[in-house]
C-alpha cells in the first residue's frame, strides 16, 4: 500500500508547506482513511518535530484500531458455526471458500451452505470451490428458504460431529429491511441448532467510506464480531479497513489479497500499519 511513506520521508527532513499539506490531505481522504482520521494526522505533521514524526503517526494508527481480539472464537467442544455476510460483489462466497480452505489446512473437517439460494450462480461457485478444497457443501434447490437450507446444514453438521460449519449467506443491500430481516432469521433457525460462534462481514477494500456504513447496518441486524476485508492486491484504498475499525470497533480478522485460495491471510495489525508507512 504505502500510502504515507513518501510524505513522512519528506516532512522529516524538511517542513511541510502548505501545498505539501493539501496535497498530503488528498492523499490520505482518497485511500479512504476519512477525513477525522486524515486531519488528526494532518495536525501531527504540523505539531510534532520531524524526528518524531513517524513515531508519532505509527502510535496515532494504532490508536484507531479494535482492541478486540482478532482471533476465531471457536467452541470448546464440538461444533463451530460462522455465518458470512455482506452486500453482492464484495468477494463474499469466496472468502467463505478461503477460511474453509484456512481451517481444513489446521486439520478441521468444515462444512460449507450455500444459503444464497436466489442466485444459482453463488451456489455453483461455492460447490465448485467445496471440490476443489475437498469440502461438502449444503445447498437446497434454487429459490428455496434460505433459513430452511441453513437449518439443514446445521443440523448435519451436528450430526456428522464436523469441526467447523460456514454459512455463505445471500449478499443482500444493507439499505433493503426485508433483506435485513430475513437475514436475522437465518440467524435466529441456526441458533435452535447449534450456538453461532462469529458473524463475519465481508467488507470490499475498494468500496470507500459506503463500507463503514454497510457494516454498521449490518451490525445491528445481526452484531458482527469480525470482518474480512478483500481485494487488497495492490490497491492503495487498504485504509478503509482502519476508518471502519475506527468507527465501528469491530476487528478485521482476514485479509483477502488476491483470487488463489491461498491469498487470505490473517490480519496482523503490525503489519498492516507497517505497510502504510512504507
Amino acid at each position: 500500500m504505502g500510502l504515507f511513506g513518501s510524505f513522512l520521508s519528506k516532512f522529516s527532513r524538511t517542513k511541510a508547506s502548505i501545498e505539501d499539506l493539501d496535497e498530503f490531505r488528498r492523499v490520505l481522504i482518497e485511500a479512504d482513511l476519512g477525513v477525522t482520521v486524515a486531519e488528526k494526522i494532518i495536525e501531527l505533521v504540523k505539531r510534532e518535530k520531524p524526528e518524531n514524526l513517524e513515531v508519532a503517526v505509527m502510535r496515532t494508527l494504532e490508536s484507531f484500531l479494535s482492541q478486540q481480539s482478532r482471533s476465531i472464537t471457536t467452541s470448546s467442544s464440538g461444533l463451530t458455526t460462522i455465518l458470512i455476510v455482506g452486500v453482492n460483489g464484495t468477494g463474499k462466497t469466496t472468502s467463505a471458500a478461503k477460511l474453509a480452505h484456512h481451517f481444513t489446512s489446521q486439520g478441521k473437517s468444515v462444512l460449507l451452505v450455500a444459503a444464497d439460494t436466489f442466485r444459482a450462480a453463488a451456489v455453483e461457485q461455492l460447490v465448485t470451490w467445496g471440490e476443489r478444497i475437498g469440502v461438502a457443501v449444503v445447498k437446497g434447490s434454487e429459490n428455496a428458504d434460505p433459513a430452511a437450507v441453513c437449518f439443514d446444514g446445521a443440523s448435519r453438521a451436528v450430526h456428522e460431529g464436523i469441526d467447523v460449519l460456514i454459512i455463505d449467506t445471500a449478499g443482500r443491500l444493507h439499505t433493503k429491511s426485508n433483506l435485513m430481516d430475513e437475514l436475522g432469521k437465518v440467524r435466529r433457525v441456526v441458533e435452535k441448532v447449534t450456538p453461532i460462534n462469529e458473524v463475519l462481514f465481508v467488507l470490499d477494500g475498494t468500496t470507500g467510506q459506503n463500507g463503514i456504513e454497510q457494516a454498521r447496518v449490518f451490525s445491528e441486524s445481526v452484531a458482527l464480531t469480525g470482518m474480512i476485508v478483500t481485494k487488497l492486491d495492490g490497491s492503495t484504498k487498504g485504509g478503509v479497513a482502519l476508518a471502519t475499525e475506527k468507527n465501528l470497533g469491530i476487528p478485521l480478522k482476514f485479509v483477502g489479497t488476491g483470487e488463489a485460495i491461498e491469498d487470505f491471510q490473517t490480519f496482523v495489525p503490525a503489519d498492516y500499519i507497517r505497510e502504510l508507512l512504507t
